[in-house]
């Protein structure tokens, strides 16, 4: 058993002209439990399942006071391939629903698949489908997901499909009215993605790649981990995402996208956004944001996983909070450490994880974080077979 000693608080100090937001992990209902090779936390406060790998997910009250997640999933097994193959191959969404917030998920059925499930395999989402962040806006719902398709040998003959697929990556929408409907089929399918990359910058092994001497944008080679919100200065829809640049290692980047409805059309800026420099200059890497404008605060907010430390002072691979009065220009906060990769459960043990992220909040009616989704595992999940990724439910308490 993996055991730490000390509960990582949440907490952003005021600075900066920004009022204090201090905020608190609960503990989890949960237990750590050993399956086959990996250990695993099950239990009410863990979304887990059978011959399947399950990843982020996102979270909705819905108008029947139900509690609605859109999530990752895709199949686990010795036949299968290993968890970093399949992600990229294989991935699907998963929809479950609870009467509460923070546990007792029921998965109901898979409500998305790769186009090509439908016989259609030149779509752009043929392949797979991923990284789903819900959204309701003015009483309907939408869903951001990335979807890909593999462009083929003739396209990049030297490339095995796996890197095809993953560098082909793009965000899509689609709307529904109700979960109902959802869980019905009864929405249409988003025909062509909401964003494309507009550089293909990588000095060697790209799909292709953009002529030399393009500069790359940070929407480079792929657009993934949609996060929207609505900019009530603006009056303007804000699509946040991540692309890839090479240095000459990858590092994932992020900019936003803008558009007047939830559906967009969307047009990317040229900035760079969560703008955290590594010592020589270069930017530091992250992926997952997760962002929400506070009314409270007349600002927005970013949780981003950070791979190098250098958003959180040092705990790499850890969650990241970051300011900003418009969405463009970002700051760290006074004390930028969001949470680390560790949980703690009701029996009082704290659990050390290797994977935490892929973070989405539900927020109150006032727009406050009440609780966290992650996706999680307890080891080195890469290499597996065995489905031991799950997705994890923490309460949050909100100080005055």
């Amino acid at each position: 058993m993996k055991l730490i000693s000390a509960l990582s608080f949440l907490i952003f100090l005021s600075g900066n002209g920004y009022a204090q937001l201090r905020l608190e992990p609960l503990p989890i209902d949960a237990r750590l439990v050993s399956e086959g090779e990996s250990e695993i936390l099950d239990g009410p406060s863990v979304l887990k399942l059978k011959d399947f790998f399950v990843w982020g997910g996102s979270v909705l009250q819905g108008k029947d006071g139900k509690y609605h997640m859109l999530f990752s999933l895709w199949e686990s097994g010795p036949d299968k391939a290993d968890f970093v193959t399949s992600w990229v191959l294989e991935s699907k969404i998963g929809y479950a629903v609870s009467d509460y917030p923070d546990r007792e998920f029921k998965f109901q059925k898979i409500i998305l698949k790769g186009s090509r499930y439908e016989r259609d395999t030149t779509s752009w989402d043929a392949q797979m489908v991923h990284n789903p962040h819900l959204k309701e806006f003015e009483g309907k719902y939408y869903l951001y997901y990335i979807g890909s398709k593999d462009p083929g040998e003739a396209i990049a003959p030297n490339l095995d499909k796996r890197t095809r697929v993953q560098q082909s990556q793009k965000i899509g929408v689609l709307s529904f009215d109700s979960f109902e409907d959802l869980m019905s089929g009864n929405f249409e399918r988003a025909k062509e993605p909401a964003l494309l990359p507009r550089t293909r910058v990588k000095a060697k092994n790209a799909v292709s790649p953009s002529p030399p001497g393009t500069i790359a944008k940070p929407d480079n080679l792929v657009m993934v981990n949609p996060s929207v919100d609505f900019n009530p200065e603006t009056k303007e829809y804000m699509l946040f995402f991540k692309g890839n640049i090479y240095e000459p290692g990858w590092k994932g980047v992020h900019g936003v996208a803008t558009g007047p409805t939830p559906m967009g059309p969307f047009k990317a800026k040229d900035d760079f956004i969560f703008d955290v420099r590594m010592p020589d200059g270069n930017l530091a890497s992250a992926e997952d944001p997760y962002v929400w404008y506070s009314k409270q605060h007349a600002s927005f907010f970013a949780i981003v996983k950070d791979f190098t430390g250098a958003f959180t002072g040092g705990e790499k691979k850890s969650l990241a909070i970051l300011k900003s009065k418009d969405g463009i220009k970002w700051q760290k906060m006074d004390n930028s450490l969001f949470m680390k990769r560790e949980l703690q459960l009701k029996n009082g043990n704290f659990i050390q994880l290797d994977r935490l992220e892929r973070p989405q909040l539900l927020l109150s009616k006032e727009g406050k974080p009440i609780f966290l989704y992650c996706a999680a595992s307890v080891g080195n999940v890469n290499p597996k077979k065995d489905g031991s990724s799950f997705n994890v439910q923490i309460p949050l308490k909100n100080y005055p």
